[in-house]
């Protein structure tokens, strides 16, 4: 495995809970009716055992205006924490949660392990990466404080008849600290044109990685190398041969990969890698 010639993100292992404010007030957006330009200059593991470690908020490392502070909690779900304090988890459920109370939770509907029914109701924004209905997909545009959120539907296998769901999965980005971060969620299948010019330039990459219920290891290569982000953090693996069969993958493009020690890493703008890496989080 690569070693780093230079630090590209800063891992560290003090975690705890940043204090909250209200955040702001919300909207359901539209579907986009055409490409936004500006999208595309500026992008405008396994399943945990154990509940997550807690650390006392008085010895969590404050974040610079241009960082923000990413933790692997398993599976799916991370915690995104921005320079204000916003508190995101992604694909949201009943087995894998950060500790405390998230701002904005974001949900897949492909198993209960990406989503749940019964979400805490003290949490302000509870976004649901599906419709409605297959013919009305759901389509977020949400500011609190400091962060964006917004979203770019995409279908997934039925398992139950083989089918396929229309817009069954989401893909949730998170614009912050002036960096893009794209979370794949349950993704089933290879992006269009469309769906890459909704999606923009992403800076961070949240990629499912198993090869077999997502999307399979040729088709998620194609996606990473379409976006194009400098940073890819693996997800949705179910054992150690999964990922290092997904970076071994990676290292045949000629990519960088590094193995962490800790579950957490602060990313900023200014120390992105100049080309692609993969960074694997254990999960907690």
């Amino acid at each position: 495995m690569a070693s780093p010639t230079r630090t590209v993100i800063v891992p560290f292992a003090l975690v705890g809970a940043l204090v909250l404010s209200t955040p702001a007030a919300a909207q359901l957006a539209q579907p986009p009716a055409a490409t936004k330009p500006e999208m595309n200059e500026t992008c405008p593991g396994l399943i945990a055992r154990n509940q997550p470690r807690a650390t006392p908020a008085s010895l969590r490392l404050a974040l610079n205006p241009d960082q923000i502070r990413v933790d692997y909690v398993g599976h799916s779900t991370f915690l995104i924490e921005s320079p204000q304090g916003v508190r995101i988890a992604t694909d949201y459920n009943d087995y894998v949660r950060p500790q405390g109370l998230p701002d904005i939770a974001t949900m897949n509907h492909a198993h209960t392990t990406h989503y749940t029914d019964r979400p805490d109701p003290r949490i302000p924004h509870v976004l649901r990466g599906w419709g409605v209905s297959q013919d009305k997909p759901a389509r977020y545009d949400v500011s609190v404080r400091d962060v964006r959120v917004r979203n770019v539907p995409t279908n997934i296998r039925n398992y139950y008849d083989g089918g396929t769901e229309r817009h069954g999965n989401s893909i949730f980005i998170f614009e912050v600290a002036q960096l893009c971060i794209g979370h794949l969620g349950h993704l089933h299948h290879t992006l269009n044109q469309q769906q890459l010019d909704e999606i923009g330039r992403l800076d961070v990459v949240f990629a499912p990685v198993d090869g077999t219920m997502t999307l399979d290891s040729d088709g998620m290569m194609e996606v990473l190398q379409s976006l194009k982000a400098p940073l890819i953090v693996p997800m949705h693996f179910f054992s150690r041969y999964t990922l290092e069969r997904f970076l071994a993958r990676a290292r045949e493009l000629k990519w960088e990969t590094e193995t962490a020690f800790s579950p957490s890493l602060v990313v900023s703008k200014a120390t992105l890698p100049a080309t692609p890496k993969v960074v694997a989080l254990p999960g907690r």
